[in-house]
């Protein structure tokens, strides 16, 4: 229940950037534009993300807590996408706020599975829950897409809604208790934000991992409007865009699954290494498509190669996190990846009509590249860490 639960989250989540382009290229004429509301949503995950997983960590009634977190983002989604393109941008930039608010859930709910799965398993479990977040990387730009072409994009917008409270509905059924949560110390109020940068800054292999993939993030930020930009440059029709993001996304559940059967949680930081180097090669010669065919196979590879980076992520969060810090550390690591992403929304929509779809694809490569390099840079540094146990998983 907890893989369908999480799952359907995150079809709507993924399914938000998609149906956010398509809204406001239909209502507007002015696709770009979306790129300021994209940027408006992911922000305000900096500070939201490291409370509410410092929150999960102690909370004494997770499910309850997770049930309620979720409704609140099923609602903000629907006054998202209600407003996106129609009402002020004030308005809709609110809406997207409160988006940015309320969606870490899709990343809290990772932090709950030592509660559920023996650690025995958790290797294989967190392959299998970054398929989940790929699974729902192709559910939700390939139903929006679908949806939008077939019906139009109001119709997408209220299928990623739907999605949403269905996820919410299936909350109440996750097998998780008060009986399992660690006994932890009242967190300060400073604590509560920054113990989890603390733990990434303080763990050389997080150090490591953080700001290497934050700076890859950058760059992935406008992957939609990206997206959706390639497919017209190629003489495709915009919602081509929404197959692209699909295409990535199958990629990225086939290199999941892989790692589910063969990532080793002593030598995952390599992983992690040789995924972005080979994502930012294969990301970059999509430049070079010429026609619709050509671009979605470069997508669905590079999806292929980013796929172990994530699986990997969520290994080495787990190995290196100290007991109790988990769930602060999953989003506080997710808030700075997704707060780079933000700023590199707001990038591609400031600078999508000088540098075109070419120039925006090769930079996001060069920035996966950059990313690669950091992550070696700091492991150079740090010999000694790479490939170690790490502490003793979060007790269960």
């Amino acid at each position: 229940m907890h893989f369908a639960a999480a799952t359907l989250l995150r079809v709507s989540a993924e399914g938000i950037g998609t149906a956010l382009v398509l809204l406001v290229q239909a209502r507007t004429g002015q696709a770009a534009s979306s790129g300021f509301l994209l940027a408006a949503l992911l922000l305000p995950y900096v500070v939201s993300g490291p409370v509410l997983g410092n929150a999960m960590d102690r909370v004494r009634r997770p499910r309850l807590f997770a049930t309620l977190l979720a409704a609140g983002y099923a609602v903000a989604v629907a006054l998202l996408l209600l407003t996106a393109g129609d009402a002020p941008l004030s308005l809709a930039v609110l809406a997207a706020i409160a988006v940015g608010c309320t969606e870490p859930i899709v990343v809290a709910l990772s932090s709950l599975l030592p509660r559920i799965v023996s650690p025995a398993h958790l290797t294989r479990a967190y392959g299998l829950e970054s398929a989940s977040y790929n699974l729902a990387g192709i559910a939700g730009p390939g139903l929006v897409a679908g949806t939008a072409a077939w019906a139009g994009p109001n119709l997408a917008a209220a299928l990623v809604v739907g999605v949403a409270i269905l996820g919410t509905l299936a909350m109440p059924l996750l097998p998780l208790s008060a009986s399992g949560r660690p006994v932890l110390p009242k967190a300060s109020r400073l604590d509560v934000i920054t113990g989890g940068v603390v733990v990434l800054l303080g763990n050389p292999t997080l150090r490591a991992l953080t700001a290497g993939t934050s700076l890859a993030f950058l760059g992935m930020g406008g992957i939609p409007v990206v997206a959706v930009m390639l497919a017209t440059h190629v003489g495709a029709g915009v919602t081509a865009g929404g197959q692209l993001l699909a295409a990535f996304a199958v990629g990225a559940l086939c290199g999941s699954l892989a790692s589910a059967r063969w990532l080793s949680a002593r030598r995952a930081e390599w992983v992690v290494l040789a995924g972005l180097i080979a994502f930012g090669i294969v990301l970059g010669s999509a430049a070079t498509a010429t026609t619709l065919a050509e671009t979605t196979a470069c997508f669905a590879v590079a999806g292929a190669c980013d796929g172990p980076v994530l699986a990997a992520t969520l290994t080495l969060r787990q190995r290196e996190a100290p007991p109790g810090r988990l769930g602060q550390v999953n989003t506080t690591g997710g808030s700075l990846k997704l707060g780079a992403a933000a700023v590199g929304a707001a990038l591609t929509a400031t600078l999508a009509d000088w540098a075109g779809a070419v120039g925006l694809l090769l930079t996001m490569a060069a920035l996966q590249l950059a990313g690669a390099a950091i992550v070696a840079f700091f492991l150079r540094t740090n010999p000694g860490r790479a490939g170690r146990t790490g502490s003793p998983p979060a007790p269960r």
